[in-house]
């Protein structure tokens, strides 16, 4: 398990999302799979695999519910630090990255509302970001895509054989994605009023820091919860 690598990692895993598309009073990544927090399923992941650390980042006034309900009550051992997040996505992954204040070498940065990601994906990961410093799960498409104009209509059509959908883990050399989210956060007012939304981390070390982020292959079953739809879909997975 963790500590035979050379290079400590760390996994931020980010659980302080509204979940507003999930039409619940429950945020998505504490409504139940099977008998289970949504959130537990990738903390256990991250728990059983080369993974040294975990941060998890939670919505603001939640950190002792969840220190009771899935640290506790699930016997997490890895998880170092449950820090409360902030407003955007981008906010909550930058509290999670400064609070690691231990030796870290890479991070691994995925959502937890994703709840399949696996051992295989993880390894897939760490193995890439050895090589490349920097490195995105994703797959490729199965549907054709369309792009649209701003009235609705067909502008183009990629070729699809180069179109990947990302998922999380996304995973970094740490100065690098430190580095790049210092940068973001020194422009984000900038960002804000020219429209930049930033959804994605390998966006800000391919715009900031001029590095080439590499697709690693995850896994179809990799989703991400969303909306009551993939709730049935992950009861089915599970």
């Amino acid at each position: 398990m963790g500590g035979m690598n050379e290079i400590r990692t760390t996994a931020v895993v980010l659980a302080a999302g509204q979940g507003k598309r999930m039409q619940s009073s429950v945020h998505k990544q504490y409504l139940l799979i099977g008998d289970k927090p949504v959130l537990y399923y990738s903390l256990k992941a991250f728990e059983d695999s080369i993974i040294d650390d975990i941060v998890l980042v939670v919505g603001k006034g939640e950190e002792e519910y969840c220190q009771g309900e899935i640290l506790d009550k699930y016997g997490f051992r890895k998880i170092r630090a449950v820090i409360c997040g902030g407003k955007e996505r981008y906010h909550s992954v930058a509290c999670g990255i400064r609070s690691i204040h231990w030796e870290c070498g890479y991070i691994f940065i995925h959502d937890g509302a994703r709840p399949f990601i696996d051992d295989a994906v993880i390894d897939r990961a760490f193995e890439e970001v050895k090589r490349s410093r920097a490195c995105v799960v994703g797959m490729p498409v199965k549907d054709t895509i369309k792009i649209a104009d701003e009235k609705g209509y067909v502008e183009s059509t990629p070729d699809r054989s180069r179109i990947w959908q990302i998922q999380t883990p996304q995973v970094f050399e740490k100065p690098l994605i430190a580095a790049a989210y210092e940068k973001l956060l020194a422009q984000e007012n900038r960002l804000s009023e020219q429209g930049v939304t930033v959804t994605d981390d390998a966006m800000l070390v391919e715009t900031f820091m001029n590095v080439p982020v590499k697709l690693v292959q995850g896994s179809y079953q990799n989703i991400k919860i969303t909306t009551p739809e993939d709730l049935k879909i992950a009861e089915a997975l599970v």
